[in-house]
């Protein structure tokens, strides 16, 4: 009886490990993290979405951006959330509903939110979603608001990602 518990145990175990492996952990996003996605994506075209949990649009997004990613898997998509570092679980388990959580996903993790804005774009005034397109020579392009899947392709088109 004990090795037939300890073999349940045993397998807990190994699959909670294979769910964690296809997730990626959230990051902290502070003043100057931008500049690093921006070094480590270093002539690459991408795709950056800022977004809430407390913006329903954005949420309703995420089965949309799913598709892309599906479709589109050599496409990188960068996801940073508004929200609070103590948010943190509440948006894994999102993003895990979404099959996004093995995408690079990062939170507001500096009080100062309004300083992370200013440093991702200056003339962004928090309205989300938020989704910036940048091409391999990062020539970017900022559009706020819900998009369409004809309007995510036609950007990757025009931005060659």
């Amino acid at each position: 009886m004990n090795i037939v518990r300890i073999s349940c145990a045993l397998l807990l175990v190994l699959a909670s490990q294979f769910c964690l492996a296809e997730t990626t952990a959230i990051k902290a996003f502070n003043s100057g993290s931008y500049q690093q996605i921006l070094q480590e994506k270093k002539d690459q075209g991408f795709m950056l979405i800022l977004w809430s949990l407390d913006c329903p649009t954005c949420i309703k997004d995420m089965e949309l951006l799913s598709t892309i990613h599906k479709n589109r898997p050599a496409l990188k998509i960068v996801m940073i959330a508004t929200d609070e570092l103590s948010a943190s679980a509440e948006i894994q388990k999102l993003l895990e509903k979404y099959q996004l959580a093995d995408l690079e996903n990062w939170v507001f993790a500096d009080e100062n939110s309004q300083k992370l804005r200013y440093e991702i774009d200056p003339a962004w005034y928090s309205e989300l979603p938020r989704t910036y397109f940048f091409s391999a020579a990062h020539q970017r392009e900022g559009i706020s608001g819900a998009l369409s899947l004809e309007e995510y392709n036609a950007r990757f088109s025009k931005l060659k990602i």
